[in-house]
C-alpha cells in the first residue's frame, strides 16, 4: 500500500502528460496513432462521441480481460490508469497548440512516448490495447513487442477509411517516433563508455593514473593472449563520454603503446557494484568494438 501512494503521483502526472498529447497534439490534426485512444480518435470522427468515453468503454473491457487470464497483479496495475486516462481526456480541453501538422505529431508522439515510459517504470499502464499482447504472450508464446505493433498498425490502418491516407501516414510515422523516443528513454540516459585497457609493461602506472584522476569505476581482471597464450592484466573502466578524451590522454601519457578497446554501454546499473564490470568481460567479444591505440602502436 505504501509503494503505490508512493508511485500515485508519477502515474497521475504521466496520465496527464498522454492526456496532453492526445488532445493538444494528436487528435486536433487527426491523427489515430493505435491503441485505444486511436480507436476513440476514429470513432469520434465517424459518429461524434466523445473519445473519452470509447476508451472508458474499451478499457473497462480490458479489464475484465485482464483480471480472467493475467490475475490480480497485472489487474491492480492497470486499474488505476485505465479508469484515469478517460477522466483525463474529459478534462483537458481540445485545442490546436501547434498549427504545422507534422510537428504536431512529432510533439505529441514525443510526449506520449515520455508517459508510456513512466507508467512502465512505476509498473503501471493505462489499460486498453497493451492487455491483448499480454494475453497473447502467456497463452500463444507471441512477443508483447510483436503483438502490441500489430494491434497499433491495425487501428492505424484504419485512418485510411476515416481521415484519409495521409493521416494513415502521419499515425505511422506517430509510431515510429514513439518507439524510437521509448527506447532511447529506456536504455539512453544511461549511456558511459566501457573501455578495456592492457599494457604489457605499465598496467599498475594506469590503474593508478587513473585511480588519482577519478576516471570511473575500475577493475582489474586476468586475461589471455590469443595468439601466445600468455596471461596478462586487464583494466576495465567505466567512464562517462565525456570523460574519454582525458582518460585516453591518461593512458597515452603512461605507455603510448597500450591497447585501448572502447564501446558504448546502453544501460548501466549499479555500477558500484564489480558484477556488471565482470559481465562485460564475459560480454566483450560479442559486442561492436572501436579500437584505438596509442599514437606509437603498430
Amino acid at each position: 500500500m505504501k509503494k503505490i501512494w508512493k508511485q500515485l503521483p508519477v502515474v497521475v502526472l504521466a496520465i496527464a502528460i498522454m492526456s496532453l498529447s492526445i488532445n493538444f497534439f494528436l487528435a486536433p490534426h487527426q491523427v489515430a496513432a493505435g491503441g485505444v485512444n486511436g480507436i476513440g480518435i476514429l470513432l469520434e470522427g465517424v459518429t461524434g462521441i466523445n473519445r473519452s468515453w470509447t476508451v472508458l468503454g474499451l478499457n473497462a473491457a480490458m479489464l475484465v480481460l485482464a483480471f480472467i487470464f493475467l490475475g490480480r497483479k497485472v489487474f491492480g496495475n492497470t486499474l488505476f490508469g485505465s479508469l484515469l486516462l478517460p477522466l483525463a481526456l474529459a478534462v483537458v480541453p481540445d485545442r490546436m497548440l501547434v498549427q504545422d501538422r507534422f510537428f504536431s505529431v512529432v510533439i505529441g508522439s514525443a510526449l506520449f512516448a515520455v508517459a508510456v515510459v513512466m507508467l512502465y517504470r512505476n509498473e503501471a499502464s493505462s489499460g486498453g490495447t497493451t492487455i491483448p499482447p499480454l494475453i497473447m504472450k502467456k497463452y500463444l508464446g507471441i512477443n508483447t513487442s510483436l503483438g502490441l505493433l500489430a494491434t497499433d498498425m491495425v487501428v492505424v490502418t484504419f485512418n485510411i477509411f476515416v481521415f484519409g491516407i495521409e493521416s494513415f501516414l502521419f499515425g505511422v510515422t506517430s509510431l515510429i517516433i514513439t518507439a524510437m523516443v521509448m527506447t532511447y528513454l529506456e536504455t539512453g540516459i544511461r549511456r558511459k563508455k566501457a573501455v578495456m585497457i592492457t599494457s604489457e609493461r605499465s598496467i599498475e602506472t594506469i590503474r593508478a593514473a587513473l585511480a588519482q584522476h577519478a576516471h570511473g569505476k575500475m577493475l582489474l581482471m586476468d586475461a589471455t593472449h590469443g595468439r601466445t597464450g600468455l596471461e596478462h592484466a586487464v583494466l576495465v573502466a567505466l567512464v562517462e563520454d565525456q570523460d574519454y578524451p582525458a582518460l585516453l590522454k591518461t593512458v597515452d601519457a603512461c605507455d603510448e603503446s597500450a591497447l585501448v578497446i572502447a564501446y558504448n554501454v546502453a544501460e548501466v546499473h549499479g555500477i558500484e557494484q564489480q558484477t556488471y564490470l565482470q559481465r562485460l568481460r564475459r560480454n566483450a567479444q560479442n559486442r561492436p568494438l572501436q579500437i584505438e591505440t596509442g599514437r606509437n602502436a603498430a
